[in-house]
């Protein structure tokens, strides 16, 4: 069974169906002619401009506002304090120019709690990218410059996306799976500095413990009760061993506190995803938080595949006609899919019959995988993702 998608950018892709790589034997992805037309892979929000535009450059302490006219006129610029008076202040300076659309850039860094608190008042926003470097050669670099190109950017309308709303459970989940990515990270620095102090420990002790598995290595460490006197060379290397080990036991616990609200939270948003083969909370999360809370934002299949970094970049000339690789996208959601395909290519029985044909076919593996990637996106995630949804699917048998 195949579905024949449609999106937005007028291309007819033929995929497998929902069930992607567990009901169709033929994983191969065609693209009809229609492909060669010029598309923009990722839809631009439009936009009806009736009145002066604002730019911002967002920073720690400060954002700077440019006001532009329809024409691109440079009107008042002003700088204001990252503070609930200083938000208010910019409300305030653009309602006196009757400023109703917004580009600011980092809506989801420096500038998160103004985007909030220009949505919140009425004002629509978009996310704006940062001067290219052909403008700064031209006009230099100053926060008054950035603003000013960031709301001649907006009247363009090009480059312009829909910001996250940050003001929903996938924000949470946001901040809980950056703690949990940090607190491992940790952990992993702290084993290697265990084996790192081992190799210049006292003999003594570098014979006891150094042949010992990770596991065991850290249980043994913090159980042990070296003597208090620290001026033994021993005894110190004990002593920094037991925290460092007993550190790490703490920071595994919070980790799998953290793993469980996960869980949990993945099951309150959308647990939908989970359901997809290959596909655990962790790497669900991922995904969730990738797509945001508001995901009416992702206009098609194919715009969910480019924000994922598993939609092909044309990269024909004269005869050649080719696709590279993309390399953009947002990584962490595409090291998830990675992680799907990994699991189908070691349990799904129809997944491994599929890699053994492509490979036939002269096809590596890493190639095997993209197509893999991208047929998940089309097929299962693409359902399970609510929001990312095309013009027209048709199930045909």
């Amino acid at each position: 069974m195949t579905v024949s998608v449609t999106t937005l950018a007028g291309v007819m892709v033929v995929v497998p169906s929902a069930s992607c790589l567990s009901e169709a034997p033929d994983m191969r992805i065609t693209v009809s002619d229609d492909f060669r037309k010029p598309v923009n892979i990722m839809p631009t929000p439009t936009i009806d401009i009736a009145g002066p535009v604002a730019g911002i450059d967002t920073h720690t302490d400060t954002h700077t506002v440019a006001i532009v006219t329809e024409t691109g006129k440079h009107l008042a610029t002003d700088t204001f304090p990252t503070t609930s008076n200083g938000y208010r202040h910019v409300t305030e300076f653009l309602t006196a120019h009757r400023v109703t659309v917004v580009g600011v850039e980092g809506t989801n860094s420096y500038g998160a709690a103004l985007t909030r608190h220009l949505i919140d008042h009425g004002h629509v926003v978009f996310e704006v990218l940062r001067p290219t470097r052909a403008l700064r050669r031209r006009d230099g670099k100053s926060d008054p410059v950035d603003a000013l190109a960031a709301a001649r950017q907006v009247l363009t309308g090009q480059a312009l996306s829909t910001p996250k709303d940050t003001t929903g459970p996938v924000e949470s989940l946001r901040m809980l799976q950056i703690t949990r990515h940090q607190l491992v990270a940790t952990a992993a620095k702290l084993v290697t500095l265990i084996k790192s102090l081992l190799v210049t420990a006292p003999v003594t002790v570098r014979q006891r413990y150094a042949t010992m598995a990770t596991p065991t290595l850290i249980m043994t460490l913090s159980r042990c009760r070296p003597p208090a006197d620290v001026t033994d060379p021993i005894n110190g290397t004990l002593i920094s061993l037991k925290s460092l080990a007993t550190t790490y036991n703490m920071l595994r616990a919070q980790c799998d506190e953290l793993d469980n609200k996960i869980t949990d939270l993945v099951e309150v948003i959308n647990p939908g995803v989970t359901q997809v083969f290959g596909c655990r909370a962790l790497t669900a999360a991922e995904l969730i938080v990738s797509v945001g809370e508001n995901p009416q934002r992702i206009r098609s299949q194919a715009a969910l595949a480019h924000l994922w970094g598993v939609a092909p970049i044309p990269a024909s000339s004269g005869r050649t006609n080719r696709h590279r690789l993309n390399r953009g996208g947002d990584r962490q959601a595409n090291a998830a899919l990675h992680r799907i395909v990994l699991v189908r290519m070691c349990h799904d029985e129809r997944t491994r019959d599929y890699v053994q044909r492509r490979t036939k076919e002269g096809l590596s593996k890493k190639e095997i995988m993209r197509c893999l990637k991208r047929a998940i996106v089309l097929g299962d995630l693409s359902s399970a993702v609510p929001g990312a949804t095309c013009e027209t699917i048709q199930w045909i048998k």
